[in-house]
C-alpha cells in the first residue's frame, strides 16, 4: 500500500500477531524471512515472524551469538559478507537488514538482495540533526555528518538501490532493555537541565512495524511511539513508577551523544501507510512496572 492510499488501523492484541491479518489485507506475505543480523531487535522480528507462521532464518557474524540462538530454536546461519552468499541465502524471501555498517559490508553485500522477494533495512533517526526538533518522513537529514553517520546514509543508499524499504526509529526499548532498566538500576545520569525531548519505540513495536514494512517497497519511513517527552518527564515518571530516587544531573557534554539529541518524532505516516497501531504508545505503555523490571532491593 502506499503511503498516499487509504489504511485501515487496527489495534492488535497479539503481540506477535501482524495487524494486516486482522485486517484481511490481500497483498503479498513472503512465507520466507531471513533476518540479517540477529541482535535484540532482530530477535523480536524473528519471533514475529515465526509466529506467523512463516519460515525464519537468522543470522549473526559472532560464533557465541550464533550458538545462542540455535539453544533458542533458530535456523541459524553466518551473516554473509558477499553479494554472492547474500544471494544464496534469500533469494524468494523477505529480507531484514539489521546489522549497524561497518563501512564496508553493506556495499559488498546488498548487491546480492536484488533477487530477495523484499527487502528493509533498518536504519536509526540518529540520521537527523541532533536539534532537529519535530522529525518526520521530509526532515532533511544532517548535510555534515560525522563518520559513523555517513556510514548509515550510505548503507540506506546501498539498500535503496535494489528496492529496499527503510525504517529509521530512536531509541529502542523493552522490558529488559531502556531508560527505565538504567534509572532502576541506579546507572542512569539526566544529561543537562533534561528538557530536550526523547522518541523511543518499543522493540515489539518496532517488529510489526518491519514485518508491515515488507509492501512498502523503497519508501522511507520514521517511526517510534506517539509521545515524545522531554527526558526529565520520563525519568520522574519511572522514579515514581517504580519507587526509585531521582538520578543525578550531569553536564550534557559529558553523557554519549544518543542521549544528546533534541528530537521528537512524528511517525504517523508509517502508522497510516503500514497499517500499524502501537501496542505501546507511549513511554508509560511501555515501561510499566509489571513489564517486568524489577525494584533492587
Amino acid at each position: 500500500m502506499s503511503a498516499e492510499g487509504a489504511a485501515v488501523v487496527v489495534w492488535y492484541d497479539d503481540p506477535m500477531r501482524d495487524p494486516s491479518e486482522a485486517r484481511g489485507e490481500g497483498g503479498p506475505r513472503h512465507d520466507r524471512v531471513v533476518v540479517l543480523g540477529c541482535g535484540y531487535t532482530g530477535e523480536a522480528i524473528a519471533r514475529r515472524a515465526h509466529a506467523q507462521g512463516r519460515a525464519v532464518v537468522v543470522t549473526s557474524r559472532r560464533a557465541e551469538r550464533r550458538e545462542e540462538l540455535r539453544a533458542r530454536g533458530f535456523t541459524v546461519e553466518t551473516t554473509p559478507t558477499d553479494a554472492t552468499a547474500a544471494a544464496d541465502l534469500c533469494r524468494g524471501a523477505f529480507a531484514v537488514v539489521a546489522f549497524p555498517p561497518d563501512g564496508a559490508t553493506d556495499r559488498a553485500v546488498a548487491p546480492g538482495l536484488g533477487v530477495a522477494a523484499a527487502v528493509t533495512y533498518l536504519s536509526t533517526t540518529g540520521v537527523y540533526p541532533l536539534d532537529s526538533g519535530l522529525v518526520d518522513d521530509d526532515t532533511p537529514v544532517m548535510e555534515h555528518p560525522p563518520q559513523r553517520v555517513a556510514a548509515r546514509l550510505a548503507a540506506e543508499d546501498a539498500y535503496r538501490a535494489v528496492g529496499a524499504t527503510v525504517l529509521r526509529a530512536p531509541g529502542i526499548y523493552g522490558a529488559d532493555r531502556g531508560l527505565h532498566v538504567r534509572v532502576v538500576s541506579g546507572a542512569h545520569r539526566v544529561p543537562g537541565d533534561g528538557t530536550r525531548f526523547l522518541s523511543r519505540i518499543h522493540v515489539d513495536d518496532l517488529a510489526a512495524f518491519v514485518l508491515a514494512s515488507e509492501r512498502a517497497r523503497g519508501q522511507t519511513f520514521v517511526v517510534g511511539d506517539s509521545e515524545p517527552a522531554p527526558h526529565i518527564d520520563v525519568v520522574r515518571w519511572i522514579c515514581h513508577e517504580y519507587g526509585v530516587p531521582e538520578p543525578p544531573s550531569v553536564p550534557i557534554e559529558s553523557v554519549h551523544e544518543t542521549l544528546r539529541g533534541n528530537r521528537r518524532v512524528d511517525a504517523s505516516r508509517a502508522a497510516r501507510a503500514l497499517g500499524v497501531t502501537l501496542r505501546y504508545p507511549s513511554y508509560r505503555d511501555g515501561m510499566r512496572r509489571e513489564q517486568g523490571v524489577s525494584r533492587p532491593e
